[in-house]
This record gives structure tokens, sequence and C-alpha cells, in this order.
């Protein structure tokens, strides 16, 4: 019986990457026809895979990817954007931010400068408090131990009389 449900989830996750693939063809085509907020709602639409897949969570980042390295008017795009995407998103640029690469993390950060500025700290808080979605697992408990003040810039846990007195 367990096979089955394996068999199951990998039948899911092979008609999540076909809806991946289909949506990463209309990102294309809204970016040649130069409409990158709309490429960006489109991606960020019905995301993150409700599935454990990694194969699916990597093919859907690249898909989002795409579409985060168009947006050149970051205040453009929030003008534009509904706040429905802001959780989301920002889950998305954790995602980016973890991979290292130097374009990819300074067009998260711009971006992520403005939608704090915007959705708040909030929004920072229920990206890294989720935990049936996770995009970025690796940094969610540092990053929101130290946003809690939990830990200091140091990376070492705080004493009582620390964390009681900020």
């Amino acid at each position: 019986m367990a096979g089955t449900e394996k068999l199951v989830e990998a039948d899911h996750a092979e008609a999540i990457i076909t809806r991946i693939e289909h949506k990463s063809r209309k990102i294309e085509s809204l970016l040649k026809q130069n409409k990158p907020v709309e490429a960006l709602k489109t991606a960020l639409e019905g995301s993150p895979p409700m599935t454990r897949d990694e194969r699916c969570k990597s093919a859907n980042w690249i898909v989002v990817h795409r579409a985060l390295m168009a947006i050149k008017d970051v205040e453009g795009m929030f003008s534009s954007l509904d706040p429905e995407y802001y959780d989301i998103l920002m889950k998305y640029l954790y995602r980016g931010l973890s991979t290292g690469d130097r374009p990819t993390c300074d067009q998260c950060l711009r971006i992520h400068e403005k939608l704090t500025e915007r959705a708040g700290l909030g929004c920072i808080l229920r990206s890294l408090a989720d935990t049936v979605n996770t995009l970025f697992p690796i940094i969610r408990v540092s990053c929101l131990a130290f946003l809690l003040g939990i830990i200091g810039a140091d990376n070492q846990p705080k004493t009582y009389v620390e964390f009681t007195q900020a």
C-alpha cells in the first residue's frame, strides 16, 4: 500500500510540472509583450505548488525567478501588484536570497526593501513562520529567531536579561 501512495504523489508531481511548464510559456509570452508585472502575477498564482516534491518547487522557482528578474521598475510593480501576492512574493524573495547569486540577490533585496515598506514586518514573519508551504527551510529558523530577537546580530543566543530589555 505504501508504494501506491508514492505512485500517486509521483503522478501528482508530474501533473504539477505540466502546469508549471504551461505557466512558463505564458510568462515568456507576457515578457515578450513587455508586461513584466503580469508575468510576475502569473508566476505567483498557485504558488508554491502544494507538494513536497523538490522537482516541483525548483521548477516553479525557475518560473518565478524569470519573472522577478524582468522587473525593472519596482515602484511601478507595486502600483500594479495586488496585496494578495505580497506574502508569497516575500517567500520567493528569500528563496532568491538563499541562492547566493549576485544579480538575483541584488534584485531580491531591491524588491524586499519596497515590499517591507508597503506590507510591513508582518509579511516577513508570515513568510518565515509558514511551515506548510516552505521554500527556504534552511534559513527560516535562524531568520525567524533573529527577527523575534531571540538571537542577536552576532548569531549568539541572547540571555534572558538581554531579551527582556530589548
